[in-house]
């Protein structure tokens, strides 16, 4: 499982159930994938 952070993206490298597992994960933090772009866009 590879995730690769970019300015305006995210990429999910994996297969199918891991990358499921990573979004349910990253949901409690996050609301929707634009917060987590903006979000790692601060740190």
């Amino acid at each position: 499982m590879k995730i690769y952070l970019q300015p305006n993206r995210i990429t999910l490298v994996g297969k199918a159930w891991q990358i499921k597992y990573m979004l349910k994960k990253y949901q409690d933090e996050y609301r929707t994938v634009q917060d987590w772009i903006d979000g790692q866009q601060k740190r």
